[in-house]
């Protein structure tokens, strides 16, 4: 079987959605199918078991405005349609792409299956045009994207019940992104491991954040946040067009992109992963900080899109035009955090045994071969 997968860019680019489909489509190929994956040919491409398709596109939007919405050309549009002929499903990252429009619409013309993941709904922007402009390509694509698909797979509830409403159950699956348990664990003695970043002291308490360095991450909100906290260590990885070191902030450093091991060592090390973003499903560095251990204090509703692992997340409500009252209800989010020892290696065995690639990549074969068969039906 050959299952295609559709991204908007590579891994290598650092978002969220783009290291989701990395690790999906290396899990693929572990169940016998030829995983093949097409994005956009800006970043470098990926390692494993994959059959990478560079998309010759553009990506005029993402300096301007922080989003990434690479654009194909004709030669890119034909290379997607050619590698949706070649396949048996394909897996959709994501609906407000032009390469997932292109890859739908393909697909559907050549009575191909395909299996949409959807990792976000509505994102709040600073800008009223931008977010006027979100809500109609919501209503217009989004949507009647999710009613063509196949198969409907959310990585978090509450993005599921925003888009679908009340009977969401009943017409997709909830399927987490997962967790490498051999990486992104606990530390294994009861010694706190030694500084990750030696050059840095540890004085007061260290604030982590993982993410692109872009407006719906909170970056406005995490620096009134290290104005307002000169007591606070801040560590920032990630990359993106906002230059945090540009801030000048003492107490703030930027650690840029950073290895799995690297990042898990500064899981383990922080004292509070602080993630104050915007129109988000699940970002994958909760689920991997909770497998670490380390307490989290995120932008809601992304504490509610694992019910079951609510009670671990402190939420706050992040409203990216007041950046000082946001910043304010973090501080006091963290500063009221009461999670034990005994509650943080809850937390991390509910989260190494629920987030698990290996199943969430069968999960999905298995979807993609029942399409296929009732095609052949």
């Amino acid at each position: 079987m050959r299952i295609l997968t559709v991204s908007h860019f590579f891994e290598d680019h650092g978002g969220g959605i783009e290291r989701v489909a990395g690790h999906l489509c290396r899990n693929f190929a572990r169940f016998g199918v030829t995983s093949v994956w097409a994005a956009s040919d800006s970043d470098a491409l990926p390692i494993g078991d994959i059959e990478p398709v560079p998309l010759k596109c553009l990506n005029p939007t993402e300096k301007l405005t922080g989003l990434p919405m690479p654009l194909p050309g004709l030669r890119g549009i034909r290379t997607l349609a050619r590698e949706v002929r070649r396949s048996d499903a394909v897996v959709i990252h994501d609906a407000l792409y032009a390469t997932s429009i292109i890859a739908l619409l393909t697909a559907k013309m050549r009575h191909k299956r395909v299996i949409l993941i959807q990792h976000i709904a509505a994102i709040p922007f600073t800008s009223r045009v931008l977010r006027i402009l979100m809500s109609i390509a919501n209503y217009l694509i989004t949507r009647p994207m999710l009613r063509a698909a196949d198969e409907r797979v959310f990585i978090s509830d509450t993005v599921r019940r925003d888009l679908l409403g009340s009977h969401a159950e009943e017409t997709s699956e909830l399927l987490f992104n997962g967790v490498d348990a051999r990486i992104f664990h606990p530390a294994k003695d009861k010694i706190r491991k030694l500084d990750p970043v030696p050059k840095i002291p540890p004085n007061g308490r260290r604030m982590l954040f993982v993410g692109r360095y872009v407006e719906k991450k909170g970056l406005r909100v995490l620096r009134a946040l290290a104005e307002a906290r000169p007591d606070w260590t801040f560590l920032l990885v990630g990359s993106g067009p906002i230059r945090p070191e540009e801030w000048n902030l003492a107490n703030l450093h930027n650690l840029g992109p950073q290895s799995q091991e690297a990042l898990a060592d500064l899981y383990r090390s922080a004292d509070v992963l602080i993630l104050p973003s915007v129109g988000e499903g699940y970002p994958l560095v909760i689920q991997e900080a909770m497998a670490c251990g380390l307490p989290i204090v995120c932008g809601t509703p992304s504490d509610r899109a694992d019910p079951d692992a609510a009670r671990w997340l402190r939420g706050v409500r992040i409203d990216l035009n007041d950046v000082v009252s946001s910043a304010r209800r973090c501080a006091e989010a963290v500063d009221d955090l009461r999670l034990d020892a005994r509650e943080r290696a809850a937390m991390a065995k509910y989260a190494t045994r629920t987030y698990d690639w290996s199943s969430t990549a069968k999960n999905l074969v298995v979807l993609a071969k029942q399409t296929k068969r009732r095609v052949a039906n």
